[in-house]
């Protein structure tokens, strides 16, 4: 049950039955894309893939690994593909540019473009985009123009364009990506900030000292990382000089690392923030908060066969957690009584964990007081090179060909 010779009466039942649950959910909202993605065939652009993994609403599909079982390419989760397709706005008649190829996509935006329209399809892994050229020219789509080539490079004969999607996990904005855009085009890119993803929706704003981005929606989301010229892996710092216990930098690693050589022996400080939220609640907003609060911010794994108990998260793989010179900390949550909600709390080890505690639990308490069910903050992307001044930001970020600010709506 993999193509569309096979039972095409089910794979349209779980099709619809997917498109169902994003309207029910928000994540469509439009009657356009309601309707394309009803009508392409999900399953006949995932070959040798069973219809129930294929039409399952909220998982990505790995298309390819590498030797070491490292995703490299995949096709999305219909939950994030009617995100982003929603946060797109494409029209009738737009031209669009596509990074990250796969096919389906790409049959999405072929459809919303209509005859009129054009859409560019690019990908620097030739495998894939031959697999995606084969799949559009085998169901309707042989319209739309398939690149191979590092997006981060200028696309032969592309011109402008109106919508740039990124369908890759992206650490950077290249040039490229927006001078390739008409004015007040959308740029909608999965893009990395301090170890955290959102599906960003840009808009290209005019402003005193010249152009920049600013963003209009921002949803949390993941993807297989960017290739090429823009790729960027996180620093892993390994406490205690064993790899039992790795804490993940986005933007380089603290000045002095060796600081924590002895942190873990100090003992465990637990401190409960009284920050309760419900189980289903989403922390898009906390985790910023963290993020642009504390400079040493980071993600905490450990590693399950040699792990010891030294430290405790919920989740093994992936921990928020920060850094202060010789000290270092995680977040933790604990069921309530009701068992309908769970309450945050901070371990902290080293010679300052009471006090770097204390200071993650006031960033909980100020989200708490001042952020929970509020806005995302406003991200903004300049040229890297403009000055402090020109920024307004609580945050800023630099990175290879930008500075990207985080900064809270006002009140």
């Amino acid at each position: 049950m993999t193509n569309t010779t096979v039972e095409p009466g089910e794979a349209t039942r779980l099709r619809n039955k997917v498109v169902d649950e994003l309207c029910a959910d928000g994540n469509i909202s439009s009657p356009e894309i309601e309707a394309v993605m009803r009508k392409v065939p999900r399953h006949a652009f995932i070959p040798d893939t069973p219809l129930d993994k294929a039409y399952d609403t909220y998982a990505a599909v790995i298309t390819k690994t590498d030797e070491h079982g490292v995703q490299l390419s995949s096709v999305s989760a219909p939950q994030i593909q009617a995100m982003m397709l929603e946060q797109a706005q494409v029209k009738p008649g737009m031209r669009v540019l596509e990074i990250g190829s796969g096919g389906l996509n790409a049959a999405y935006l072929a459809e919303l473009v209509g005859e009129h329209g054009e859409v560019v399809t690019v990908d620097i892994d030739p495998v894939v985009t031959d697999r995606a050229h084969r799949l559009l020219e085998e169901h309707g789509y042989g319209r739309v123009r398939v690149v191979t080539a590092d997006a981060a490079e200028p696309i032969p004969a592309l011109g402008e364009v109106d919508v740039v999607m990124v369908t890759a996990g992206a650490w950077d904005i290249a040039p490229t990506w927006t001078a390739q855009l008409k004015q007040g085009g959308r740029l909608v890119v999965p893009l990395r900030m301090r170890g955290l993803t959102r599906s960003v929706a840009f808009t290209q704003v005019t402003g005193e000292h010249g152009p920049y981005l600013e963003s209009e929606s921002a949803r949390i989301c993941g993807f297989v990382p960017m290739q090429g010229s823009t790729a960027h892996r996180e620093e892993l710092l390994l406490v205690n000089g064993t790899p039992e216990i790795g804490l993940k930098f986005d933007d380089g690693l603290p000045v002095d690392p060796h600081r924590l050589d002895n942190a873990v022996t100090f003992p465990r400080h637990e401190l409960w923030t009284g920050v309760v939220i419900g189980l289903q609640e989403l922390i898009d907003t906390l985790q910023m908060a963290m993020a642009i609060s504390l400079p040493g911010f980071c993600t905490m794994a450990v590693d399950e066969d040699l792990d010891t108990g030294l430290v405790a998260p919920v989740n093994k793989r992936f921990a928020l957690a920060a850094v202060e010179d010789d000290t270092f900390a995680y977040l933790v949550t604990r069921r309530t009584e009701d068992n309908k909600h769970i309450e945050y709390g901070v371990h902290a080890l080293g010679p300052n964990a009471k006090q770097f505690a204390e200071k993650i639990a006031e960033v909980l308490r100020g989200w708490e007081a001042h952020r929970r069910g509020g806005p995302s903050p406003v991200i903004r992307v300049y040229p890297a090179g403009t000055p402090d001044d020109q920024i307004p930001a609580d945050r800023v970020i630099d990175k290879v060909h930008s500075r990207i600010s985080l900064s809270w709506p006002s009140a």
